[in-house]
Parts: structure tokens; sequence; C-alpha cells
């Protein structure tokens, strides 16, 4: 499974950190082992079940999210690095394991993808950091993935947080604004 988890994100390659990048590896396979969703499945499905026939799959998004992100945080460090510190590889690491708790929300019922049980209870980023904490991922990337949906406006995001928020719903608002 971990060749898979690469294959599926050769942005992991973009983590200098070598621990970090085996902890993230390990929670995207330990989401597969409890999720039934496979990696093919990733490339088919939609990112969302709030946008009606969404056109764009799990993968596109997710991949969207972390090249806007990674984009942004260079942008950032360029023109603001003087006054403003972006740790690099928890802006990656989060961004790739941001929705990696959609794996326990979702499941695939006659073909569509749906809501499961346990997403009922726990949206991604609940699941999502349960997943990453167990794998040994720093709480400052856990952190960035409880904070980078809706749930995190009720806290304060560190700057790498807010940079994968703002990359997240700018690869998602665009389609639930046309549904």
């Amino acid at each position: 499974m971990r060749d898979a988890v690469k294959k599926l994100w050769p942005e992991l390659e973009w983590i200098s950190d070598a621990g970090l990048r085996e902890q993230v590896t390990g929670a995207w396979v330990k989401a597969f082992e409890l999720s039934p969703l496979t990696p093919e499945d990733l490339e088919e499905i939609p990112f969302t079940l709030l946008v009606p026939n969404c056109p764009v799959t799990f993968m596109q998004h997710k991949r969207c999210v972390v090249h806007i992100a990674r984009r942004a945080a260079e942008a950032m460090t360029e023109f603001m690095g003087h006054a403003l510190n972006v740790d690099m590889d928890t802006v990656v690491a989060g961004a790739i394991l941001a929705d990696v708790g959609k794996l326990l929300e979702y499941e695939k019922a006659d073909g569509k993808v749906r809501q499961s049980q346990r997403g009922s209870y726990l949206r991604h980023p609940f699941s999502g950091v349960a997943l990453a904490v167990e794998a040994g991922v720093p709480d400052r990337v856990c952190h960035v993935i409880a904070a980078h949906a809706d749930e995190g406006n009720l806290i304060r995001r560190s700057t790498e947080a807010t940079i994968v928020h703002h990359a997240d719903f700018m690869s998602f608002l665009p389609f639930k604004n046309m549904a």
C-alpha cells in the first residue's frame, strides 16, 4: 500500500524531512486499511458530496490544493519572508493530509459515493487528525488538518493552516457556487 500512496502523491517528495514524509505516508496507509475506498477510487470519485454531479475527482482537487498551497507559501516567503516565517514542510504535509479523513467519511454503494455512518458522526477534519496522530504526525501538521475546513473558523489558525485553508476553499467554492 505504501507504493500505491506514493504513486497517488508524487508531492510527498516536496517534504524535505524524511521522517515527516514517512509519517504522512503512514497516515494514508492507515486510512486505506480502515476505508472501503481504494487508491483507484480516489481517481474517480467526486471530491465533494456538496456539488451535484461534481466534475472534479478527489485526487484532482487534492493535488490542486497542495500545488496552490505550496505556490502561495513560496510567494509569501519570497515577498514577506523577512517578516513572516512559513514552514514549507508543514504546508505541504498539511495539504496532503487535509482530506485523509474523507476515506473514513465516504463509502461507495451501488456505484455511487455517499457519506458513511462514521462520516455522519465525524467529519473528515476530526478523523483525519486521529489518523495523523496514530501515524506520529506532529501537532503543527495536525493543526492544519483540524483547521483547514469550517471547523477551523472557531480557532486561531497558524500561518500554514491559513494557507492550506484558503488553497482548499479556492478550489472548492467555485464549484459549490455553480451548484
